[in-house]
């Protein structure tokens, strides 16, 4: 293992950046946040431990860094034009990257990580942020056709679509099947038609 810059941008720097984020999320998918370890990630990436610690700070910093690379990549917003079919396919988006019998560990055990970190939290509120503010975009279209009222907060309405979902996920551990997904999108389509998410008369 050698020593890598720090901070020149692109070339080998973004290199050992993405050697590391992708060892980091291996060995979160197969060890989960109590295995993950410098060493191993240092050991998978084939950069140095003393790289790490010093661009990192050890392993809350590389779980951070995994989630703020996620805030920043590219996620299709589904635009069909009913909001009914936008928020289904939003919730069966999120079932089936979550339960994916070859990749759904990596990101669940991500989350389960950054709840367990401060430094971790605080970059998932971010990637939330981020994915929220995107998706937000299905109900500013419906409230401009008509679907739902005037002033409706549109990543309210996506936060409480998603939120059944990370509540079996997360909290209950209940199956997150096709028929929870299509409720949890029919709730908050059911709400947002009524006004709950709009400001009162």
């Amino acid at each position: 293992m050698t020593e890598a810059p720090i901070r020149r941008p692109g070339g080998r720097s973004a290199r050992v950046r993405a050697a590391v984020l992708d060892a980091t999320l291996a060995e979160l998918t197969g060890e989960g946040y109590d295995g993950l370890t410098a060493e191993s990630v240092a050991d998978r990436s084939g950069v140095h431990k003393a790289t790490l610690y010093r661009r990192w700070g050890g392993v809350d910093g590389l779980v951070a860094d995994v989630l703020s690379r996620a805030a920043g990549q590219p996620w299709q917003v589904p635009d069909t034009g009913s909001l009914r079919d936008d928020l289904h396919a939003i919730t069966q988006a999120v079932r089936a990257g979550f339960t994916d019998p070859d990749g759904g560990a990596a990101p669940r055990n991500l989350i389960l990580a950054a709840l367990r970190s401060p430094q971790g939290r605080e970059a998932l509120t971010g990637l939330f942020e981020a994915r929220h503010g995107l998706a937000a975009g299905v109900v500013t279209r419906a409230v401009a056709r008509g679907e739902v009222p005037e002033g409706t907060d549109a990543v309210d309405v996506v936060r409480a679509t998603c939120a059944p979902l990370y509540y079996r996920l997360f909290v209950t551990g209940e199956p997150l099947d096709g028929p929870a997904a299509r409720r949890a999108a029919e709730v908050a389509l059911a709400a947002a038609r009524a006004g709950a998410f709009a400001p009162p008369p």
